[in-house]
Parts: structure tokens; C-alpha cells; sequence
């Protein structure tokens, strides 16, 4: 166990409350013009799922447990579980679907990932922040609809809805962020 300050937080990070494991889903931190700044910890109970949301002084220490961040590249999924492959040993590790969450949409084979384990056991996960999209629907230009500057509503390949510059039509690929799946470019191939 390492003690660290909640500030210092970020998503992803694993740690120890009352002898049970949490993954921080989501860390904030609010600095009021006056009286004491505080960070916001929402998290996910590794062992039920069950999620908390705590409030801490942005100086109170914290347990960050201690997790192994190794490289897996996505083979496929099984079910609950998505399988993926140790690089270097060829171990094939299935992962449960709620460790994965809301970014299994964003997952593509071959796709190298980070997976933080804690005694062998995939706790969380961490994407590439990049990833390259087919359009496979969008809305028609309205008429009078400037270029510059205004967006229209669009159906990625995997099935999640964006907004996309007027000159982005169906079939064109795109790169999206894998965090909330805005619009970033055109891609280069």
C-alpha cells in the first residue's frame, strides 16, 4: 500500500478502503473561493461492483493500492468476458465484462491495451486515448447550414452516436476519442 494525497487521484487507479479494492471511475476536485478545497472519488467495488462516491480534503491521504500495469493485446469476446493475450507469454486472460465497462464499443482486435492486475485479476483498464472509426449514417447538410464551426449527429461503426463536422459523410473514417467518443479528425489513410 501506498499513502497518497486524493487530490492526486486519477481514473484507473485502484485503491484499498476498509481492507476491500475500489477503482476510481471518476476523480474531481473543487477549489471554492473560500473555505477548504475537496475531491470527489466515484468508485466500483472490484469485489460486488458496487459503486461509491466519496468526498475527501484535497490533503487527505489515501490507500492507492499496489497493481501490476501490464501490456495485453484483445483477441476477442467470450460472453461476460473479453479475452486478451500476454504479448510476451502468450497467456490468454478473460476479463469481466464490468471491469471493461462503457468502453467495450471502442475495443477492436488486435488492440493494444493497458490492464492494471492485482493478484492476477484484471482490476481495470486503460485504452488507447485514440481510435480510428467508420461513419456508418449520419443527417444531410440542412440548406444554409454554415461549414465552419457547426456539427451534425452521426453513427460510429461500433454503434455509438458523435458529432461530426457537416462534411463528414457516411463511409468516411474518422478518429475518435475513446474516453466520451467526440470527434477529433479526419483519418489519414
Amino acid at each position: 500500500m501506498v499513502s497518497v494525497i486524493a487530490s492526486s487521484v486519477r481514473k484507473g487507479n485502484v485503491l484499498e478502503k476498509e481492507g476491500k479494492l475500489y477503482v476510481v471511475l471518476k476523480a474531481e476536485s473543487f477549489h471554492p473561493g473560500k473555505g477548504t478545497p475537496t475531491t470527489t472519488i466515484d468508485m466500483r467495488r472490484i469485489s460486488d461492483g458496487v459503486k461509491v462516491v466519496d468526498r475527501y480534503k484535497t490533503t487527505d491521504s489515501v490507500e492507492k493500492a499496489f497493481v501490476e500495469e501490464r501490456t495485453y493485446t484483445y483477441l476477442y469476446q467470450d460472453g461476460e468476458h473479453f479475452v486478451f493475450m500476454d504479448p510476451e507469454h502468450f497467456d490468454q486472460l478473460p476479463v469481466d465484462s464490468s471491469v471493461v465497462g462503457d468502453r467495450a464499443p471502442y475495443l477492436q482486435e488486435n488492440m493494444e491495451v493497458t490492464l492494471a492486475l492485482h493478484n492476477g485479476a484484471a482490476v481495470s483498464i486503460e485504452l488507447p486515448q485514440r481510435v480510428t472509426l467508420e461513419i456508418t449514417e449520419t443527417e444531410p447538410v440542412v440548406k444554409g447550414q454554415t461549414a465552419s464551426g457547426s456539427f451534425k449527429p452521426a453513427v460510429l461503426s461500433n454503434g455509438v452516436r458523435t458529432m461530426v463536422p457537416t462534411h463528414i459523410v457516411a463511409g468516411t473514417r474518422v478518429v475518435v476519442m475513446t474516453e466520451d467518443g467526440s470527434y477529433i479528425e479526419r483519418a489519414k489513410d
